[in-house]
């Protein structure tokens, strides 16, 4: 095929991924929603849990969003410099997610700042929201494609810790956030925390941290213990599915880290919900693409 109907056969393949994630989440999700299940012993929690199941179950057979919220659409690109149409792939996103939006369909989630105007359409002033990560050498594409919900994501937080505070004070903001606004958020949550070294780098990192696999975790062990006792705090709240009571808070924690300023510590949290809509693709430069978050998937 030429250029032109490559890129129509691109943005066809990640404008059904895009919605296709809006209505099945992906294979680490359900597992652990499933593990929490069988651990729980409140009755409450057991049958949100089941009502849970069957509205994915629901969703996956009726073709339809698991949550009226579908985000803001936010896309994760770690492109290769070699890979074949990466001059292209802002304006193939951009028509994905408007073919996405038709087809989903997607509830219309981007309203132009100072304006109040809803676009209809998803898109918008940089939106969707790409962040880009270039490999050099490679001649591939790993797209993460997350929505990112009004109660649950966007309203993450972010703070500036001065040195004495320590990882002390990291744990105190997370414990903070959860317990202040974790309810509004459809618990159990993924938390995904960053701990950097500025306000904007700790909240960047939190949420590439909620992109990774729930039971994954940090390669240095100090923060792979942090993910651990953080995970433990958090459930020890008995905040449970839906913020209704119960053994579980959370799915996880994960942590996000970067080198910092020896003056300062940025800390940030991102939470993803129980539907938690979020996907992985490779795609190849020959455009064969691998789902690498969903098992069984057929665009």
């Amino acid at each position: 095929m030429n250029k032109e109907e490559a890129i129509l056969s691109l943005t066809d393949t990640m404008a059904k991924f895009t919605s296709y994630i809006g209505k099945r989440l992906p294979t680490d999700v359900k597992n652990k929603q499933a593990e929490l299940r069988k651990k729980e012993t409140n009755p409450m929690a057991i049958e949100i849990y089941d009502v849970m199941a069957e509205n994915q179950d629901a969703a996956d057979k009726l073709d339809r969003p698991s949550c009226q919220d579908t985000g803001v659409i936010q896309y994760f690109i770690a492109a290769g410099s070699n890979f074949p149409f990466l001059g292209e792939l802002e304006g193939i996103l951009e028509n994905a997610t408007l073919e996405a939006t038709r087809k989903g369909p997607l509830r219309h989630n981007a309203v132009e700042t100072f304006d109040e105007k809803n676009t209809g359409t998803n898109t918008g002033s940089k939106i969707p929201w790409l962040d880009w990560e270039i490999v050099p050498g490679e001649d591939t594409a790993t797209i993460d494609v997350y929505m990112a919900g009004g109660g649950c994501t966007l309203p993450g937080a972010s703070k500036v810790l001065m040195p004495g505070q320590g990882y002390e004070g990291v744990a105190e903001f997370v414990l903070d956030v959860i317990t202040s606004r974790g309810i509004n958020a459809c618990p159990p949550l993924l938390v995904g925390v960053g701990v950097s070294t500025s306000a904007e780098t700790a909240a960047r990192l939190s949420k590439k941290a909620i992109l990774r696999p729930v039971d994954s975790r940090h390669p240095n062990e100090n923060a792979a213990l942090m993910e651990e006792l953080l995970t433990d705090g958090l459930n020890e709240l008995g905040i449970g599915p839906q913020g209704l009571t119960g053994n579980n808070s959370v799915m996880g924690v994960n942590i996000e880290s970067s080198a910092r300023h020896p003056s300062t510590i940025g800390v940030a949290v991102s939470t993803g919900c129980w539907a938690h809509r979020r996907g992985k693709i490779r795609i190849n430069p020959d455009l064969s693409y691998e789902i690498l978050s969903h098992e069984g998937v057929v665009l």
